[in-house]
C-alpha cells in the first residue's frame, strides 16, 4: 500500500474529488476515485454524433496516445506487496469450446479501442470488456482516462468500440458515463495505480443511412449531414448491454506472479530507434510470465508494478493482462493492464511492458465500477434520445 503525499510547503491543482476530500481537516484520502464523462443522454449522443459523422470519419482521423515518459529505464529490486487474500470474479459470455489443432491463438472479442479527444486532438488507447453485474464494464490504463499533463482531468468524447477495424464498429459504439481509478492516480498521477475501470451506455448499432427533407433532417436528433445539397441522416439502434455482446473477463487481484499471462492491445508507435512493426490496425498478443520485482522510475512513481519480457510499442497502453486465458472460449481474468514501454538493454528497441499489480486497493475500485446502472441512449424509432 502506498500513498502519494502533497509536497512539503508546497500546493497541489484540486480537482473536483480532490476539493470535496479536503472538507475538514485530517480526513483519510478515499482509495477510489469517480470522476463524471456523459453524465446524461444529451451529452452521451453528442459524443455519438462527433464519432459517427460522415461516416466514422473521426474514429479513422484518430492516432494512438502514449504520454511521453521519456523513455523510462525500469530498474529491478524489491517486490510487489499483496495486500491480503487473492481473489477473482469469473469472467461471463463463455463461448462454446471449439476443438481445435491450430496452435495460433484465439484472439478475445472483449477487446477493442477506446476513442477520446485530448488537447484537441483525436486520439485512442487499448482496452477491453469485463464482468460487471450490469455488464457495462470497461478496463484501461489510467492515462487513457485521465490526461497525465492536466492533473488528472477525465479525457473528452470517451467511446469504446470492441473490435475496431478501419472504422468498422462490429458491435457498436459505447459512450463513457463515469470513470473510477485509484485517487493516487486521478490526484497524483501515481503510475502504481495506472488503471481505470468506465462504466458505459448501451451500444449504438447504425441501420442505414436514409436521404430525407430539409425539415426531417432539422428534427431528426443523431448523426446526419448534407451533401451536395442533400440530406441525411444515420438511422440508429439499440445495441444491447457490452457485456451480452461480446462477454466481459473476469477479474482477479493479489495473484502471485509467474503466472503465464496473455498481453492484448494495438501496438502502434515506433521503437525508440524508428522502426516501426506494428500498424496498430489490428490487436496483436505477448506471452509470458511476468516478473514480481519492483521496477523503478523516479519521474512516474513506479515502484509496485510487474514487467513482461515483450516488444510491444505504444497504441497497446491499457490493454488487458489475462491470466488462465481460454482460447476456445476466448476468456479468462484480467490481472493487469500495460501502462509502460521500457528499453532494458539500451539499444533503442522496446524489450519490455509494465503493469500495476492488482492488489486489494484495485479490487476496491473495480468492485464500486462494476455495481453501477448506466443506461441507454437509442430510442424506439432508431432516434438518439435528447
Amino acid at each position: 500500500m502506498k500513498h502519494s503525499l502533497l509536497p512539503f510547503g508546497g500546493a497541489a491543482l484540486a480537482t473536483g474529488l480532490l476539493a470535496a476530500g479536503l472538507v475538514g481537516s485530517a480526513q483519510a484520502a478515499p482509495e477510489w476515485a469517480v470522476d463524471p464523462m456523459a453524465t446524461n443522454n444529451a451529452e452521451a449522443v453528442s459524443v455519438v454524433d462527433f464519432w459517427a459523422e460522415s461516416n466514422f470519419a473521426a474514429l479513422k482521423q484518430a492516432t494512438a496516445f502514449y504520454p511521453d515518459t521519456d523513455g523510462p529505464k525500469l530498474k529491478s529490486g524489491g517486490g510487489y506487496s499483496p495486500d491480503g487474500k487473492a481473489g477473482t470474479v469469473s469472467p461471463i459470455g463463455a463461448e462454446k469450446p471449439t476443438p481445435s489443432t491450430a496452435r495460433n491463438v484465439n484472439l478475445p472479442k472483449t477487446i477493442g479501442k477506446v476513442f477520446f479527444t485530448v488537447n484537441g486532438q483525436k486520439r485512442w488507447c487499448s482496452a477491453s470488456s469485463i464482468q460487471s453485474k450490469y455488464r457495462n464494464l470497461v478496463v484501461t490504463a489510467g492515462h487513457c482516462v485521465y490526461d497525465p499533463d492536466s492533473n488528472g482531468h477525465v479525457m473528452d468524447k470517451w467511446v469504446f468500440v470492441p473490435g475496431y477495424y478501419q472504422g468498422k464498429a462490429p458491435w457498436g459504439i459505447y459512450v463513457g458515463k463515469q470513470a473510477w481509478t485509484h485517487y493516487d492516480f486521478d490526484v497524483y498521477e501515481d503510475y502504481d495505480k495506472d488503471y481505470a475501470f468506465v462504466t458505459v451506455y448501451n451500444g449504438v448499432l447504425f441501420n442505414g443511412v436514409k436521404q430525407v427533407t430539409a425539415a426531417e433532417y432539422k428534427q431528426f436528433t443523431g448523426p446526419k449531414w448534407t451533401s451536395k445539397g442533400h440530406y441525411y441522416i444515420a438511422l440508429s439502434k439499440d445495441a444491447g448491454r457490452l457485456g451480452d455482446n461480446v462477454g466481459g473477463q473476469g477479474f482477479a487481484w493479489n495473484q502471485p506472479t509467474g503466472k503465464p499471462v496473455y498481453v492484448f492491445g494495438y501496438p502502434q508507435a515506433p521503437h525508440p530507434d524508428g522502426d516501426k512493426p506494428y500498424t496498430g490496425v489490428t490487436p496483436k498478443y505477448l506471452y509470458g510470465k511476468p516478473s514480481g520485482k519492483i521496477y523503478v522510475s523516479g519521474p512516474l512513481k513506479i515502484e509496485e508494478h510487474i514487467g513482461l519480457k515483450g516488444a510491444f510499442t505504444p497504441g497497446a497502453d491499457g490493454g488487458p493482462w489475462v491470466t488462465q486465458y481460454s482460447s476456445s472460449r476466448r476468456l479468462g481474468y484480467v490481472t493487469g493492464v500495460t501502462s509502460v514501454f521500457a528499453d532494458q538493454d539500451g539499444n533503442n528497441r522496446y524489450d519490455l511492458v509494465s503493469s500495476p499489480y492488482f492488489d486489494g486497493e484495485t479490487a476496491d475500485v473495480y468492485k464500486k465500477a462494476a455495481n453501477v446502472w448506466s443506461g441507454r441512449i437509442v430510442g424506439p424509432n432508431g432516434e438518439l434520445y435528447k
